[in-house]
């Protein structure tokens, strides 16, 4: 972050059409990847407390207000529908301090495509470039993309890539670093590494569903009591997994904004394809989407064990002992 030109920055809130910003020249920042990378999250989270935000919202919200403040970001693309309710009041809290934000808002229904199209244009607008060129961008980006895609490929059929491995890839995908050309070359180095990788021989293959979890240390203990996570539901929609061309079908097709039912299409498929046994819903403590679990737990006809974290940080003790109670009965169930 510290060798990016600041007046070139933009953090983003959530994924957002990159393409365009890219196109536009300038670079997007996920806020959500820099205050969960940041060696200091955890006092992030106390420091937006102590500059006035409730304890009772989202930590994920005080990180991306602390991240904007730390690493001085002084223009901010907000995502005002389809994405945290909490946006609205945190990008207005934005404008209090000085900071430029431009909001973006995703249709209520996602076969509203006029909508989607003007907000779309309306962005380009409001970054100086033409819609064309976010199009011819997508193009590109479609590319990098591909090489994630990829990636996830080989997380269920070789079994080469770890479930942390894939998470981290994926949900990179959201600002691809912030440098789609060096994240495409890492890209391209990390496959060609896994190639001579052994498969990883854990028999129990799971999915984690939700927003990415803020706890650090998830998927490395996951592995730790022999599961492998072959499927990370809402990372791998960042990726843009579907084959579009157009702008406006890509964030159609993008089910993270929109109803739980879009959501549960792709989840019922990849349950299928992926030959998953179980399923970890990861919700986050003060989210308004913690709602869906009970939505969840009625379509999704497979053990779930719903996960239910606060700050970032370690797993707890009770989180251990809860998951590993929920991997034995998976494997006891596999094994009938």
């Amino acid at each position: 972050m510290e060798d990016l030109p600041v007046d070139r920055i933009i953090g983003i809130t959530s994924t957002i059409p990159i393409e365009i910003v890219f196109a536009a020249g300038y670079i997007p920042i996920d806020l959500n990847n820099i205050f969960v990378c940041d060696p200091s999250s955890y006092k992030m989270v106390e420091d937006a407390e102590s500059a006035g935000l409730p304890r009772n919202t989202c930590a994920w919200i005080k990180g991306i207000y602390s991240a904007t403040r730390k690493y001085h970001i002084k223009k901010v693309i907000s995502v005002i529908q389809g994405d945290c309710s909490n946006n609205q009041a945190l990008m207005e809290i934005f404008q209090t301090e000085g900071i430029e934000t431009i909001p973006f808002a995703y249709p209520h229904s996602r076969t509203d495509k006029e909508f989607l199209h003007e907000q779309l244009s309306r962005l380009a607008n409001s970054l100086g470039v033409d819609y064309s060129k976010g199009e011819e961008m997508k193009k590109r980006l479609d590319s990098v993309r591909a090489k994630v895609h990829e990636i996830d490929r080989l997380t269920w059929t070789a079994n080469t890539v770890t479930g942390e491995e894939n998470h981290i890839w994926t949900v990179s995908t959201s600002d691809l670093m912030g440098d789609y050309t060096v994240f495409e070359e890492r890209a391209v180095r990390f496959l060609k590494l896994v190639q001579d990788r052994e498969s990883i021989q854990h028999a129990l293959r799971i999915g984690v569903v939700g927003i990415p979890p803020i706890c650090e240390d998830l998927y490395a203990f996951l592995s730790s009591v022999g599961a492998h996570v072959v499927f990370n539901e809402i990372q791998r929609q960042f990726s843009m997994p579907y084959s579009t061309r157009t702008l406006v079908n890509q964030y159609s097709e993008y089910t993270y904004p929109y109803d739980i039912f879009s959501r549960l299409e792709d989840i019922q498929l990849g349950i299928k394809q992926r030959n998953i046994k179980g399923v970890i819903h990861y919700v986050q403590s003060f989210c308004h989407r913690h709602i869906h679990d009970r939505i969840i737990r009625k379509h999704i006809q497979l053990p779930i064990l719903t996960l239910d974290c606060d700050r970032p940080g370690r797993l707890d003790g009770a989180m251990k002992t809860r998951i590993e109670a929920f991997i034995e009965m998976l494997k006891n169930n596999v094994l009938l």
